[in-house]
């Protein structure tokens, strides 16, 4: 599988229809394609080689969709950068991955100077915002057109489809090395989920950077929808371009729900089109569940639990359980059950399944499992070459599973609480505190014994 055939499968279908928007430019796919295949073009042109990485510093925009898909139609990798870390941290990731050309937008220009003296790869910079172009760099639109289209290089497979950096909870990103068919097993499995129709008018407010709304990118090109873009999320943002682009689908985090949902005129806009809401990334709680499908009562909610390094799908919790009559029955603390194609245990330190109710690590085993971290050999081992589990990812997470094969995360192994010689999971906590109606959002940690005097 590779992923630029999707792109070869919604023009053969529809090369007049709507492919991406962006304010006010809109592109068909024909125009999409023609797009894309210059700016692989233009990159060739740069230097990059097969299986090269090519990184992107940027909020959301067309371009950035058209980066996911020409490079590669180059035959290069892509390596999405994190827009939220440091220079430090940016540099690391370039340099770890040996990255030699950068997409920048003009918010992150002022970043630039302290990165380039940190970082010892980057070679070549294209200018991709809307401003005028710095000295020292290429603009992305002159060399769209300079360039002459050239044919898509036909990687897939198991070749390298990018690098996604992870900061995972200590210590410096680690890149997680994805294939095509891993994108692509992913994007098939969300659509088969019901996350997007064919032809559905999808939003991109979450960054692109991120695992989900790559999610997002795979499941629209899968069913040949339109990609609409929002450079960042703000909850009004969201809420207008819902009314006026009629958006069917989307991804979006749990705060972010929470800022839409709680914006003072949410209920005064037409949500009406919004069919489908999948979230992740975080537990969302049983309060906010309530608020969100009060205000879109016609939309049916998605929940994901996955990881970068599953590409990212692992189990799912459909819209069922979100109504009043599926909340009673309790599953919507769970997220959900294993999706398409994918197996999940819960399992003991020794990796021996343990009984469903009792708690241990969750280990999944399903084709969009990575390759494994860019250079970190004994990292990899670690994940995914456990004795007598080979191939099966250890995500750190501690759960368990209930009769009906139903998820229930409790903590990260190595975060959970003990107190009084007793284990106390703080997912389970945080969901008691979020009931109260004082109480907006909440996180719970473990802060080490307290010496008491008595």
């Amino acid at each position: 599988m590779k992923t630029t055939q999707a792109l070869h499968r919604a023009v053969a279908r529809q090369p007049n229809g709507m492919a991406t928007i962006c304010g006010g430019r809109r592109h068909t796919f024909s125009q999409f394609q023609d797009r894309v295949s210059r700016l692989a073009s233009a990159l060739l042109d740069l230097g990059v080689q097969e299986g090269d990485r090519v990184g992107i510093l940027s909020h959301n925009s067309d371009r950035y969709v058209e980066y996911f898909m020409a490079v590669p139609w180059a035959g290069a990798a892509v390596n999405p950068v994190n827009t939220r870390w440091s220079p430090v941290e940016i540099a690391y990731s370039l340099d770890d991955c040996d990255t030699k050309v950068l997409l920048i937008d003009d918010p992150f220009l002022s970043m630039l100077p302290d990165i380039l003296q940190r970082s010892n790869s980057l070679r070549t910079l294209i200018h991709v915002g809307d401003g005028p172009t710095p000295n020292g760099m290429v603009s992305y639109e002159a060399i769209l057109a300079d360039a002459l289209p050239v044919p898509d290089a036909q990687r897939g497979g198991t070749d390298l489809a990018g690098v996604f950096y992870t900061g995972g909870t200590t210590g410096f990103p680690k890149g997680v090395m994805l294939s095509h068919d891993a994108l692509c097993q992913n994007s098939l499995f969300a659509v088969a989920e019901g996350m997007a129709r064919a032809g559905a008018v999808g939003l991109h407010a979450a960054p692109l950077f991120h695992i989900a709304a790559i999610t997002v990118l795979g499941f629209l090109w899968t069913a040949g929808g339109i990609h609409v873009t929002l450079p960042t999320f703000t909850p009004l943002g969201v809420l207008e371009a819902i009314e006026r682009e009629r958006i069917n689908t989307t991804v979006l985090v749990p705060t972010m729900i929470q800022m839409m949902v709680d914006h003072p005129d949410a209920a005064s806009f037409d949500l009406s089109s919004l069919d489908t809401m999948v979230y992740g990334a975080s537990p969302i709680n049983e309060a906010l569940v309530e608020r969100a499908v009060a205000l879109l009562p016609s939309t049916n909610f998605i929940q994901i639990y996955g990881m970068t390094e599953m590409a990212p799908i692992m189990t799912i919790l459909p819209g069922v359980f979100h109504t009043q009559e599926g909340r009673e029955l309790g599953k919507v603390r769970s997220a959900g059950q294993p999706g398409i194609g994918i197996d999940v245990l819960i399992v003991d330190p020794e990796g021996q399944e343990l009984p469903r109710g009792e708690v241990g690590e969750i280990i999944v085993l399903s084709p969009g499992v990575m390759l494994g971290y860019w250079n970190k050999p004994e990292e990899t081992a670690k994940a995914l070459a456990r004795p007598g589990r080979e191939g099966w990812m250890h995500t750190g997470d501690a759960g368990r599973m209930d009769a009906e094969g139903f998820v229930f995360l409790v903590d990260r192994v190595k975060d959970m609480i003990v107190s009084g010689g007793e284990n106390v999971y703080s997912v389970e906590v945080e969901q008691a505190v979020a009931k109260h109606p004082a109480v907006a959002s909440c996180a719970v940690i473990g802060v080490g014994s307290v010496p008491c005097n008595f």
